[in-house]
């Protein structure tokens, strides 16, 4: 896994070094952002950002507090929605699964953080299903329903929608931000974390202009 990670986020780890790209007025395409063709579905009468990440990515775990923060005081016409990707790995997509039983049992606000401290700090290895279920057991939630929830036909299919969702849009690795369903941050525009939520308000800001037709 750590061979993996290294090489998904190697294009990551030189993006947000100092850049020398300044935020524009008015975010531009092949710049601040890359167009998605053909656009995402998002929901009617909303501004959609959606996070592709992964619980098993360093620079998820990193930004994972910043965008928490972020999305919890976004303006109403604007909704969040991450999807966990596993770039088809088997061991990514255990990971997955975690992050969609947990949203299914009601658990996720409780141990979505926990899931990350587990894996980067704590090293605890998530290698079988029978592991995971230990440790959600461990953290006080209901076991048999949590694994009922992990082993279930619907979180394979979620899993399989989150990938191509990711294919779609035509990701290069994770953490990645796509705005409006038709707007993917670049983050090579942004020096830091910061910058890239600072980035990502421009471009909603360009999606809200857009669609009022001003």
């Amino acid at each position: 896994m750590k061979r993996l990670t290294t090489w998904l986020f190697a294009t990551l780890i030189s993006s947000f070094a100092v850049s020398g790209i300044s935020l524009a007025a008015e975010p531009q395409a092949g710049r601040e952002f890359n167009p998605i063709s053909p656009p995402l579905m998002t929901p009617k009468g909303k501004i959609e950002v959606v996070e592709f990440f992964s619980y098993g990515c360093n620079h998820c775990n990193d930004f994972h507090p910043l965008i928490t923060s972020w999305a919890a005081k976004l303006p109403k016409d604007v909704s969040f929605r991450r999807v966990p990707v596993s770039f088809n790995r088997p061991e990514w997509a255990r990971l997955s699964r975690i992050y969609y039983a947990l949203e299914a049992t009601g658990d996720l606000a409780k141990l979505d953080a926990a899931v990350f401290i587990a894996i980067h700090e704590q090293r605890v290895a998530f290698k079988t299903d029978e592991a995971v279920i230990a440790w959600a057991t461990s953290k006080g939630i209901d076991g048999k329903k949590f694994g009922d929830a992990l082993a279930s036909f619907s979180m394979q299919s979620k899993v399989q929608r989150g990938d191509q969702e990711a294919a779609a849009a035509r990701i290069r690795g994770v953490p990645a931000l796509a705005v409006d369903g038709r707007f993917l941050i670049n983050n090579e525009a942004a020096a830091n974390y910061d910058e890239l939520l600072k980035l990502t308000d421009a471009v909603i800001a360009k999606a809200r202009q857009e669609k009022s037709g001003k």
